[in-house]
């Protein structure tokens, strides 16, 4: 158009006089030429300012919908976080500005295809032409989406009214026993929250395929495959596992009410056991049934998961256990038959001995007798009680013994018999020395009461002789470095031996000088 413009003005006679056929056909020409487009360009600016003015509308009154129906609030109270993580996703602000965009640049394109400008258009048009084929795999892909919400969402309220008509909660929360509201399960909201992101993912392969991703669709396929194939070994294990897991609580509640019915706490208080409902004889008997119960459901929850990398060893060392549990059992018996025995072995020791006085052993072997106070104090033991312990203990080591050759645990075996052997040697050795102190303070008495001079030099020195000698015989006897004990008192023996021989030469030297001055007299007048 204006090519045709600049040829007409160079056309134009400026020389013409007539000024009035020269205006009239300049104003033609440009009628002629520009009339058609000026027409275009008004249409399309009545195309963009429509489209403008109802891309505004419908963002207001969009908008003005989204906040009636609070749609950013219903999406924070879904995802429970709060405004400033939820920023970008404003959906309040965003679609409504969406929505502009598009009606907008609709009419952006009309009026560009108004004024023929198809250098702009052409790309934008190849663009939609793309956009408009792949409309209906969006659009089935949404309505797949959809159908997958309201699945899950019907999925999920039957599946939490059920649970919460069935009371599951209250009944798995008694079966533990746990009366706080922090730490007390809630199946009812597990089980359908995981119903509901399961159909999500089984309707995924779906949805990917409405959209046309083949590369990701393989590898999801196949993985939701292997799930499916394994899925009913999940959901045997997860059954076996709930319902052996009530088993157990329900069989350690019984074991527990039995044993306190038939007052086994009240036998466990004498051995020291504790009265309380933890830690008394019935939980510990129920609480033994309850693992032994949920040892063997593990055992059938890794069968059933086939899991051969966790299973093998897991069931191996499982099996391992239950055959050595017998014996362990039997060992434990017997520890605690021989606790029983010895208890009351000891206190009828205990019992006999006081009946005899054997408390007053301290005299009869002529020690120190302890001041009042001692004698009050509840802490020290009386001779009969000392001798009723040593015979529990004896008992108890016995049985130990026996347990330890039943878990054959050779090297425990050897350990404690070595130590019942030197406990032997211990009574053995202290019996050997309260009879020697018995004799050692006799022999005191009778020199004492014997009359004669110096007796009581005598008889210290009588005991102190016959103390040392028993003290090595019990030494000996206890095998506490024999060869020294024998060497010390053989030294000892010899020293004092030494000693009087010297005292008695010493001090008879003037008596055996005048006696051998005597003899010789004799002698020579006898020549």
């Amino acid at each position: 158009m204006l090519t045709k413009l600049f040829e007409y003005f160079a056309s134009f006679n400026l020389a013409s006089t007539n000024i009035s056929e020269t205006a009239n056909k300049f104003v033609s020409s440009i009628t002629t030429n520009l009339g058609p487009s000026i027409v275009n360009i008004i249409v399309a600016l009545a195309i963009l300012l429509l489209g403008l003015f109802f891309a505004a509308i419908v963002a207001v009154n969009a908008r003005s919908l989204l906040k009636r129906i609070r749609l950013d609030d219903r999406i924070a109270g879904k995802f429970r976080s709060n405004s400033n993580q939820l920023e970008i996703f404003k959906l309040e602000k965003w679609i409504p500005i969406g929505l502009f965009s598009i009606i907008f640049g609709i009419s952006l394109i009309a009026c560009l295809e108004t004024l023929k400008l198809r250098q702009f258009t052409k790309p934008i048009n190849v663009l939609l032409k793309n956009i408009s084929s792949y409309l209906p795999n969006l659009l089935g892909a949404a309505i797949l989406l959809f159908l997958a919400w309201l699945i899950a969402k019907t999925v999920k309220f039957a599946a939490a009214r059920s649970l919460n008509l069935l009371r599951v909660d209250e009944l798995v929360n008694s079966q533990i026993g746990d009366s706080t509201q922090q730490n007390q399960l809630s199946l009812s909201n597990a089980i359908p929250r995981a119903l509901y992101w399961f159909i999500f993912l089984f309707f995924l392969p779906i949805i990917l395929d409405a959209l046309g991703l083949q590369s990701t669709l393989e590898p999801v396929q196949k993985l939701l495959q292997e799930f499916l194939l394994y899925l009913p070994n999940i959901l045997g294990a997860v059954l076996i596992g709930f319902f052996g897991w009530i088993l157990a609580t329900t069989i350690r509640n019984i074991i527990s009410s039995f044993l306190t019915a038939v007052g086994a706490n009240q036998l466990g208080t004498k051995f020291g056991m504790s009265a309380a409902e933890k830690g008394s004889l019935s939980w510990l008997g129920g609480t033994f049934a309850y693992v032994l119960f949920l040892v063997i459901t593990a055992i059938s929850v890794l069968t059933k998961l086939d899991i051969a990398a966790v299973s093998t060893p897991a069931i191996n060392m499982f099996t391992q256990i239950f055959t050595v549990l017998p014996q362990i059992i039997t060992a434990t018996v017997i520890i605690f038959i021989g606790y029983l025995v010895g208890k009351y072995v000891g206190e009828l020791i205990t019992n006999l001995l006081t009946g005899i006085n054997f408390n007053n052993l301290p005299f009869w072997l002529g020690l120190p007798t302890q001041s009042s106070e001692l004698q009050n104090n509840p802490v020290n033991q009386t001779p009969s009680e000392i001798i009723g312990i040593m015979a529990r203990i004896g008992i108890i080591l016995f049985a130990t013994v026996t347990a330890l050759d039943i878990l054959n645990l050779t090297a425990l075996t050897a350990i404690a018999q070595v130590i019942i052997v030197i406990f032997g040697s211990v009574i053995v050795g202290l019996l050997v020395l309260a009879i020697g102190l018995y004799f050692a303070n006799l022999a005191f008495n009778l020199i004492i009461t014997s009359g004669l001079s110096q007796a009581r030099i005598l008889a210290q020195t009588a005991r102190v002789t016959i103390i040392a000698f028993v003290s090595t015989m019990a030494l000996q006897q206890i095998g506490i470095a024999t060869d020294i004990v024998n060497l010390a008192f053989s030294l000892s023996l010899g020293a004092i031996a030494v000693s009087i021989a010297l005292a008695i030469g010493l001090g008879t030297r003037e008596i055996a000088g005048q006696l051998v001055r005597e003899w010789l007299g004799k002698v020579t007048g006898n020549r």
